[in-house]
């Protein structure tokens, strides 16, 4: 079975010509949104159907869609409250040294001796770099900042980040 990816939520129409809002969850909303792209709505965790984009636009803090085929509100009223997710293949190729959230969080941090520290729980985006939050046994939660100086390799394949514990960041 294919990975799924959530990349909205539907939470309201948008006037009647069959237009959703959407809270996005994407990096890549210009991708994902684009006409003639594919997303999967699904409602209580269940697939409910596959959407073509129509259109897209931004409004406020969200993103309205429309689908082809769904031409008003009555088409799409029924899709309040679904989850958009995109299969793994429609992914696209970042460039080095940048990764999707579902491939950091889980990974096993180490420092340049080897010596575990312990595993990524979050991503936040709280300003000009990423700050992932590293879960530690029987201690505080250890926030390193992704920049170069601190986080010095990824290995996706053997799940593993290598970071140089730069004076001040373990206070």
């Amino acid at each position: 079975m294919k990975t799924l990816y959530n990349v909205g939520k539907i939470v309201n129409t948008q006037g009647i010509k069959g237009e959703v809002r959407v809270i996005s969850k994407t990096d890549f909303p210009e991708e994902r949104y684009k006409k003639g792209s594919t997303l999967s709505l699904f409602q209580d965790g269940k697939l409910v159907t596959d959407l073509t984009v129509a259109s897209h636009r931004k409004h406020k803090n969200f993103d309205i869609l429309s689908f082809e085929n769904h031409p008003n509100i009555n088409d799409v009223e029924k899709y309040r409250d679904g989850i958009l997710k995109v299969s793994e293949d429609r992914l696209t190729e970042l460039p080095q040294n940048e990764f999707y959230l579902h491939q950091i969080v889980g990974l096993t941090v180490q420092d340049e001796e080897k010596n575990t520290i312990g595993k990524i729980s979050e991503v936040m985006s709280p300003g000009a770099n990423d700050v992932w939050v590293i879960e530690r046994p029987k201690k505080k939660d250890l926030l390193i900042p992704y920049i170069e100086e601190v986080v010095l390799d990824v290995d996706l394949e053997n799940q593993l980040v290598t970071i140089h514990m730069m004076e001040g960041l373990d206070d």
